[in-house]
């Protein structure tokens, strides 16, 4: 049975910045800042492997830039979506960690970002300190991935309640139609 506190964790605290019911906003909206961070990541290790590093040592400070800034949107409303879960619960809890490694994360990111800017210039490969930093900045952020994906598939935070992922599994409806046909 469907309790009123589910039904609250699964309704967006407001549509049109959250994202319409069963189709929140910030799933899309991290993917920004993970494929930057991912992709600087890639760039700082292959900075290592070619003679001229210059280029993949700027273009990695500036991915880590634009991850920066697109986390603050998908924090937002991850955020609106937190305030919708109902308190001392499993879910809570998982989103408050959540959270937590997710800015962290963007921390750990905003102090490179800051430790390279105007680094590149000497042609260099990315420094030891700072490709370390990044692997454990991604590390931490695949925790806090696989708790996203925790909420969002196991707790069903902001996903269809029951009656409506019923309609998927009902044999020869189709989707989008109402059950009476009037």
């Amino acid at each position: 049975m469907v309790g009123e506190s589910q039904l609250q964790a699964k309704r967006p605290v407001s549509a049109a910045l959250a994202g319409p019911y069963g189709h929140p906003f910030h799933p899309i909206l991290v993917t920004v800042p993970i494929g930057a961070w991912v992709t600087s990541l890639v760039f700082d290790i292959a900075s290592h492997a070619v003679s001229r590093p210059g280029f993949l040592t700027q273009a990695s400070e500036w991915l880590i830039a634009v991850g920066v800034i697109g986390a603050l949107p998908a924090a937002m409303v991850g955020f609106l979506h937190l305030s919708a879960l109902p308190r001392a619960t499993p879910a809570f809890r998982t989103a408050l960690v959540h959270m937590t490694l997710n800015l962290l994360v963007t921390a750990a990111y905003v102090v490179n970002f800051l430790w390279r800017h105007g680094d590149h210039t000497d042609g260099g490969s990315v420094g030891t300190g700072r490709l370390v930093l990044s692997a454990l900045s991604v590390a931490v952020l695949g925790v806090s991935g696989f708790l996203g994906g925790k909420l969002a598939y196991r707790y069903g935070v902001r996903v269809a309640d029951e009656s409506t992922q019923a309609e998927g599994y009902t044999p020869g409806r189709r989707p989008g139609r109402s059950r009476s046909r009037s």
